[in-house]
This record gives C-alpha cells, sequence and structure tokens, in this order.
C-alpha cells in the first residue's frame, strides 16, 4: 500500500486496511531490502503485537494520529528494552525507558518497527561505522543517503516506512532528506524534547521527521512537540497545528536566496546544485513570491559551533560503558575535552548577538533559501581509512550550508530540489525566523503541489 502516514492514518481509521497488515508489509520491504542497511534493529515480533493491539483498539473505535501506523527512529534515541549504541562499538545495556519522542509516538498510536543506522554520535554526512554497517541511498546504493539520519532517510525512501524520526546537529535530518528526496524539518530549539538528553550537544541538536510529503512530516512533528519538565530548551505549544500550516496557502512572500557560506567554510558549490536551486527561485517567483538576492550575514558562527559540538561528543562517549570509538570520534571527543568545555561559556554567551546579527536579513526577507549541500553524495566508503583532519575538511566542505540554524535554533525545512545528471537527489533548504516553523512548512506545501516530488520513487 503506497500510502504516507497521513494516509495510511485515514484508511485504518475507515477500517481498508489494518494495522496488522501494514506493518507486516512494512517488515517484508524491510526484509527484502535489506541490503540497503537502513536498519541496526528490527523489531519483527515487538511490531508484530503491537499491531494486534492497535488492531483491537481500532476496532473499539479508537482514534489517534497514528494509531497502527508503522515508523522507525534513528539509534540514538532510547527505546525501552534496547540499546542505544549511537554506533559506537561498547558494552551497551538495554534502555529501561523511552526517550520522550519515543513516549509522544506510542502515544499517538503509532507502531516503531525499528531503529536506523547511523553514524559514530552524529558526527559525519554519511551513516557508516565499523560495528553496526553502513546504510546506503535507495536511488543509488552505491552511494551514502547522507547523515546522520542517513539510516532513516533510506527507510522512507525506499517504502519501508512513510515517516522516520531522525536528529539535527549540523545539517543531519536535512543532508539525508537532500540526498534521498525527502522533507525534512529541523525544529526550532526547544519545539521536540530530547529527553533524556536535557540539553543535547549543547543546544545544538533537535529531533524530527523525515517523510516524502509535507503533510506527512507536519503530521509527525505535530506528534512529536512538546517539552519535559527538565530540558533546558522549552517552548509554549503552537497555537495551532502544524498539519494545518501544511494545508494553509502562504501569504506572499519575501524569500533571499543566498549562496554564500559562513566565514572559514571554503567549498565548491556543485554547478548542478544551483542551477537546481535557481529552478526552484524561478518556480517561487511564479509562484507570486518576492524572490531575490540577499546573504545573511553570519558574523563569528563558527565559534557558536565548535564548542557545543566537541564538548556534546565527549560528553555523549564518556557516558557509553566501555566504549570503542573510531579514531577520529576520539579525536573530535579529545578536542572537546580540552578546548570545546573551555569555551563552552562564552559560545552561549555569544547566541543573543549571533541572532541579532544574522538575524538582520529578516527585517527584509521572511524566508532565507540556501542549497542544502554544496556537493552531491559521496560514494559508499569515501572516507574509510582516513583521518580525523580529512574526514573534517572533506564533510565540512561538501556540507557547509546546514550547520549555522542548528547555532541560532531556529528552524529550516529540507525540499527536494530535482536531481543530478547521474540521477542522484539534490536538495534546497528553507530557512526560517525564530519559531516560524509553519511558515515554511506552509510554503514548503505550495511548492510541493507544483513540483509533484510526492510521486518520484527509487
Amino acid at each position: 500500500m503506497v500510502l504516507g502516514l497521513a494516509g495510511q492514518a485515514e484508511a485504518l481509521a475507515r477500517g481498508d486496511v489494518t494495522s496488522s497488515e501494514l506493518v507486516e508489509e512494512s517488515l517484508e520491504r524491510i526484509g527484502r531490502k535489506e541490503s540497503l542497511g537502513a536498519f541496526r534493529v528490527v523489531r519483527s515480533e515487538a511490531a508484530a503485537q503491537e499491531a494486534l493491539e492497535a488492531d483491537k483498539r481500532l476496532a473499539d473505535g479508537e482514534r489517534l494520529p497514528l494509531l497502527g501506523v508503522p515508523v522507525a527512529v534513528k539509534d540514538d534515541t532510547d527505546l525501552a528494552g534496547e540499546t542505544t549504541p549511537f554506533a559506537v562499538s561498547g558494552d551497551h545495556l538495554p534502555a529501561k525507558r523511552d526517550a520522550e519522542v519515543v513516549r509522544r509516538l506510542r502515544a499517538a498510536g503509532a507502531v516503531i518497527v525499528g531503529k536506523t543506522t547511523t553514524c559514530e554520535l552524529g558526527l559525519w554526512p554519511f551513516s557508516e561505522s565499523e560495528e553496526f554497517g553502513c546504510a546506503r541511498n535507495p536511488w543509488n546504493p552505491e552511494y551514502t543517503p547522507g547523515g546522520s539520519s542517513g539510516g532513516s532517510a533510506a527507510a522512507v525512501a525506499a517504502g519501508m516506512v512513510a515517516g522516520a524520526v531522525g536528529s539535527d546537529g549540523a545539517g543531519s535530518i536535512r543532508i539525508p532528506a537532500a540526498w534521498t528526496g525527502l522533507v525534512g524539518i529541523k525544529p526550532q530549539r526547544g519545539r521536540v524534547s530530547g529527553y533524556p538528553q536535557t540539553d543535547p550537544f549543547n543546544g545544538i541538536t533537535v529531533w524530527g521527521p523525515l517523510a516524502r510529503s509535507v503533510e506527512d512530516a507536519a503530521l509527525m512533528l505535530d506528534v512529536l512537540t512538546g517539552s519535559h519538565p527538565e530540558d533546558v530548551y522549552q517552548l509554549d505549544p503552537p497555537v495551532r497545528s502544524f498539519a494545518e500550516a501544511a494545508r494553509r496557502e502562504p501569504r506572499r512572500l519575501r524569500i533571499a536566496v543566498s549562496f554564500r557560506t559562513a566565514f572559514g567554510v571554503s567549498g565548491r558549490l556543485d554547478p548542478e546544485i544551483r542551477a537546481a536551486v535557481e529552478r526552484l527561485a524561478r518556480r517561487l517567483t511564479d509562484l507570486g513570491h518576492k524572490v531575490f538576492p540577499a546573504d545573511p550575514d553570519y558574523g563569528p558562527v563558527g565559534l557558536g559551533l565548535i564548542p557545543r559540538g566537541t564538548a556534546g561528543v565527549a560528553d555523549w562517549l564518556d557516558s557509553l560503558p566501555n566504549p570503542r570509538p573510531d579514531p577520529r570520534t576520539e579525536a573530535e571527543a579529545r578536542i572537546g575535552r580540552v578546548v570545546g568545555k573551555r569555551l563552552l561559556p562564552l559560545a552561549k554567551k555569544m547566541d543573543p548577538y549571533l541572532r541579532r546579527k544574522v538575524g538582520r536579513i529578516f527585517r527584509f526577507a521572511d524566508v532565507v533559501m540556501t542549497p542544502t549541500t554544496a556537493q552531491p553524495p559521496f560514494r559508499v566508503g569515501a572516507f574509510d581509512g582516513a583521518g580525523y583532519r580529512k574526514t573534517q575538511s572533506g564533510v565540512a566542505a561538501a556540507c557547509p550550508y546546514a550547520w549555522t540554524w542548528n547555532v541560532l535554533g531556529w528552524p529550516g525545512v529540507n525540499v527536494p530540489a530535482g536531481f543530478t545528471r547521474s540521477g542522484l537527489p539534490i536538495g534546497a533548504q528553507l530557512l526560517g525566523h525564530d519559531s516560524d516553523e509553519a511558515t515554511l512548512i506552509s510554503l514548503a506545501a505550495q511548492l510541493e503541489a507544483v513540483e509533484g516530488w510526492v510521486e518520484r520513487r527509487p
């Protein structure tokens, strides 16, 4: 059954299909496409049992947003009874309780079929590790689906599930969404709880949805939205649902198109990606929006990222039981212990200044559109055997556009922008001001209606 999250939920409510049938189909596709490496853990028996329970609840007249719908979560997310290695080899123990995002998925009735493949501690825009294997791109398995939420993206792009949860600390939802032809939403900092991580990677990491359509991504974001009392960053609930925003026509918007990267970040923009973003800009003009070139003034935004990221890697690695990390992960953690933690107070103190500086663009623009990545997907194994510096410089040049919004904490949405001549997906990101996911979602839905990317499948 080729239906999205919303379509599956509606079909279940009508009685056109059972949860057991949907989950069985999902598990069959996971098994048939095992070579893509999208999942680290598949919960075949548990998911089948949960589907039976969902069918009983549906028969009794219960209705919830995702009751009986199969979904997946990334392997940085605690799922009771399963380990959370985050791709690091070690003596891991099963989680005793669900993470808050899993609790919210279950509260909405979703059936979690498994945990998806990632890279060690989310460091890279590929989803490969020596211990837990690699995720491959459904459009061409010789290439990566991106990272670090690459398993989640591969699972959705290949039709194993209609929606999956990822996390984004420097583009880790938007990059794999771009490289697999999906919609990926990085919410506003504090919109979705990372609990039991109360301040995930010191404020740069947030959890969010990957789906084929804007409607499905918005529906999942509605389900995930909410704070835990212990979260460092908390937001009031939105006045209207994000699913409603996906059904609402946006007003005439002022859209700044930017190809500039933040200071200190080198990298050549692939001509095919530039052309794809420029084509999307013309499409937005045709839709009645005011589209013009303009660049945010990023200032020293990199100083807000490096201490947060490196200190976060050090903290996570140090929390694991007898970890045996890749040398590159250990190098990042060492930087975090020696430098990152010392500079972390300064990095956080810079937040208001950076938001004012970058936020000046919103005096004359409502949305900023940039490429999501500067280069198309790497080949699987492109950085095998590479040291820390070579890997870091390579991925920084390929993915210089997404991480700035993690420092600011503001929302961003990847939308499909077409394909390279070799058939690999390209993405553009719509970037918004503080807590303005609704505008981005409405605009993305309008684009989807004329671009028709939902029907494009590997």
